[in-house]
């Protein structure tokens, strides 16, 4: 699931020729854009969603025989008894991924 984050921080703007606070925009870990909370300058940075997407769906799918396997040595019994309703849940949080990264795509051509 792509996520979209924002946090500020103290830059300097080449604007207002001063350091002021800074709105940064991240898909996922990638810088997306930095706003001048002063004087509203907007820098956008080039992202290739497709990678991204591509990433974030290899990372799920690499790590997942590795994080079962933990998980089953760790509690075995756990695992067993949680596996009906996880199987029965995928498909919704599969389907609420889909949704979010859907829209954090659509957000991001919106701003091109």
């Amino acid at each position: 699931m792509m996520k979209v984050k924002k946090m500020e921080a103290g830059l300097y703007c080449l604007h207002c020729h001063e350091e002021v606070d800074h709105e940064i925009t991240y898909i996922n870990d990638q810088i997306k854009s930095i706003r001048c909370l002063e004087c509203n300058k907007t820098k956008e940075l080039k992202i290739d969603m497709k990678k991204e997407l591509y990433n974030e769906v290899y990372e799920r799918i690499s790590t997942k025989p590795t994080r079962m396997t933990e998980e089953y040595q760790k509690d075995l019994s756990h695992l067993l008894f949680s596996l009906p309703a996880r199987v029965i849940k995928k498909p919704y949080q599969v389907l609420k991924d889909v949704n979010s990264t859907r829209k954090v795509i659509q957000d991001f051509k919106k701003k091109k």
